[in-house]
């Protein structure tokens, strides 16, 4: 399976990145463990992770997934087989406020929790989760060059940062000597376009940036699971998504359906697909909670939509 680089990082990744934010949430660790192993075996590479997955769920405090990565890596000793991606910045109890979190302190002191949860002495991908408005951006990238020194991590990347924030980031790199952000990871996909494509897209393929897509599926609406609000409206994580099934939605849903029909594929094989071919995304990030429906997933990898797919899906989601 042809790999994609991660920027100017010199790493590489096969073109989907499974998604650990279920991992000790919705899935437990016996079938967490069996979808990684899946996973690998099927000649995919990298796992995105962050300190953070899951403080939200009941009785968990932060730090569930990179454990359960950990105990699996452990346990199967195929570190050399993966790219380890997590984040750090987002609220772990640390601050009365529940703020983020980027200052040099924390992350000396988050790195060190992290390696230690995923049995591993090297972090592959660490990337700053979400802004600290409180931090100046050349003290956290300074304890990045630490991390960097020491060997603990190999490169960064940052997540949900505007372009001029972005932007900024880079230009202290570039002044100061300091490691630079080699990707970007925002939520985009068929139907969420705007949140990416513009200003933040146009700097990634001018600096050569690797994207990897968070919400890539936009929580299920993609998959063409549900087909009307209320449908949707019925399940726990289809709650959320009433306002997809505006017309453009109803839209974008139909043409997915047209184009898997021809290809002979789903529309969440389809919906992936279609990120592949954008400017400057490396790899969209996947989760999954059954076996079967990893499987499904994962045949976007090969899947070769034609142009004329291409134009159709993009046309239909335009604004």
């Amino acid at each position: 399976m042809q790999k994609r680089p991660l920027g100017r990082s010199g790493l590489e990744t096969a073109p989907l990145v499974f998604g650990g934010n279920v991992f000790g949430w919705t899935v437990d660790r016996d079938r967490s463990f069996a979808l990684l192993d899946a996973f690998v075996d099927a000649g995919f590479n990298a796992i995105d992770t962050a300190d953070v997955y899951s403080r939200w769920a009941t009785g968990n405090r932060g730090g569930e997934s990179e454990t359960i990565i950990g105990e699996w890596l452990k346990a199967r000793g195929r570190r050399d087989d993966v790219l380890l991606l997590t984040k750090v910045g987002s609220p772990m109890g640390q601050h009365a406020d529940d703020r983020t979190d980027l200052s040099g302190a924390w992350i000396e002191r988050a790195v060190e929790d992290s390696l230690k949860r995923l049995q591993t002495d090297v972090i592959d991908l660490y990337q700053s989760h979400w802004p600290d408005p409180n931090t100046p951006q050349e003290e956290t990238l300074r304890a990045y060059d630490k991390l960097v020194q020491a060997g603990k991590v190999r490169a960064i990347g940052v997540s949900n940062h505007t372009a001029e924030a972005t932007s900024e980031a880079l230009a202290i790199s570039a002044r100061e000597g300091l490691p630079r952000y080699e990707t970007l990871q925002p939520h985009y996909n068929l139907y969420s376009r705007k949140t990416f494509e513009g200003p933040l897209q146009e700097l990634a393929v001018e600096q050569g940036l690797g994207v990897i897509t968070y919400y890539s599926l936009e929580s299920g609406f993609l998959t063409g699971k549900y087909r009307t609000a209320e449908e949707a409206a019925s399940t726990t994580r289809g709650a959320g998504l009433k306002d997809r099934f505006d017309e453009r939605g109803m839209r974008v849903l139909a043409t997915l359906r047209g184009v898997a029909d021809r290809n002979e594929a789903t529309p969440a094989q389809v919906s992936l697909a279609w990120l592949l071919t954008r400017p400057a995304v490396a790899a969209p990030i996947v989760s999954a909670t059954s076996l079967e429906q990893l499987s499904d997933i994962l045949k976007a990898a090969t899947l070769t939509l034609s142009a004329e797919d291409v134009a159709e899906l993009t046309e239909a989601s335009e604004d």
